[in-house]
């Protein structure tokens, strides 16, 4: 097989590329624009407007933002796609939605599955429930032992275009968080240890969901309501984004869940800046503890690798990022995951072909 033809599933949410807040989304305009650049025919399925070099499809007329955190989105999107993917030419279907999987048992083209979220407890059953119609890739090892029994065909680490993430060997004497208004990101803890430490902090938070709103009042107001050195910003677009990032003397990533990958660990590395973060999730895959940052395990650690954060080379943070981080490795990563797949579902095949002529 020469040519791979991919069908590219985005959510639901927002449009390829994302203007602002969107990790997922920017992964997959990442992953589509550098299959494209090597010669794989995608065709990306989505919502809104295209703005990728891939062919596209539209599910639905306009992004869904001002919807986020419902759940009908998410079903319109998934009931669509069989309609549309019986239209179009394709060798796999790769599906980064959460419901659209659901229609993988029975579809004759195989289907792999980033699994983006958490892979324990409510999730995990749905992917078990799954089974072997659909072909799982985790995000990072720390994810995929947190369901050993899956069916895993690869690991693949999340990447960016380190070529459009600006780098900068000066830094200046701010420490980013960069997240959203949530529990499980830490926000709170980023406030006390930057003002443990004497550093200032700068909060770029996506803040727009209800319960986004409602932890920003309760909680987090009332810790920068306690004094200064900490500056919220508000959800930053993609050019603020890349400003803050570059100029930051470390990303501050205290995250309080097992995130499966965070993407903006590597972002920060990209721009040349360290992270200090607790160790959870892929964490320790991603910072080299000491050289691109500091993995801690307590409160008081992380305002210690705050004090310590100008010790770090900038110089080192971006080649790592180059040199594992880089959207090419990951696409040439699912190129061949796809072949891989795309193989054995034809041996699959011809082997049930022997079985029902008998031979």
């Amino acid at each position: 097989m020469d040519e791979l033809k991919v069908a590219m599933v985005a959510p639901p949410w927002f449009e390829l590329p994302p203007k602002a807040y969107g990790g997922i989304e920017s992964m997959c305009a990442d992953l589509v624009e550098q299959l494209v650049r090597q010669a794989v025919h995608v065709t990306l399925v989505g919502v809104g407007k295209n703005g990728t070099n891939a062919e596209f499809v539209s599910v639905s007329g306009a992004a869904q933002e001002d919807r986020m955190g419902m759940s009908l989105p998410e079903v319109g999107h998934a009931a669509a796609l069989p309609d549309l993917l019986s239209h179009l030419d394709v060798d796999l279907v790769h599906d980064h939605s959460l419901a659209g999987p659901l229609l993988a048992r029975g579809r004759a083209l195989p289907t792999v599955v980033t699994a983006h979220g958490p892979v324990s407890g409510e999730m995990g059953r749905y992917y078990r429930a799954l089974g072997d119609s659909v072909h799982l890739v985790a995000l990072s090892e720390a994810q995929r032992t947190r369901a050993p029994d899956l069916n895993w065909v690869a690991t693949v680490h999340n990447a960016v275009d380190v070529t459009v993430f600006p780098f900068r060997k000066d830094k200046e004497d701010f420490a980013l968080f960069l997240g959203r208004a949530t529990p499980e990101k830490g926000i709170p803890e980023a406030i006390k240890a930057a003002r443990a430490a004497g550093v200032r902090l700068l909060i770029a938070a996506k803040c727009r969901e209800r319960e986004e709103i409602r932890y920003f009042d309760e909680v987090v107001k009332p810790l920068l309501d306690e004094g200064d050195g900490v500056d919220w910003i508000g959800e930053a677009n993609r050019e603020q984004k890349h400003a803050l990032l570059a100029a930051a003397g470390c990303l501050l990533f205290p995250i309080q869940w097992e995130e499966p990958f965070g993407l903006v660990m590597a972002e920060a590395l990209a721009c040349g800046t360290p992270v200090v973060a607790l160790r959870r999730g892929s964490v320790q895959e991603v910072v080299t503890h000491g050289e691109t940052g500091w993995v801690c395990d307590t409160q008081d650690e992380l305002a210690d690798a705050l004090r310590s954060i100008g010790s770090l080379s900038p110089a080192r943070c971006r080649t790592d990022a180059e040199e594992r981080f880089d959207v090419s490795l990951m696409a040439q990563r699912y190129e061949s995951v796809y072949r891989s797949v795309v193989g054995r579902s034809a041996e699959d095949e011809g082997r049930g072909l022997q079985l029902v002529s008998g031979r």
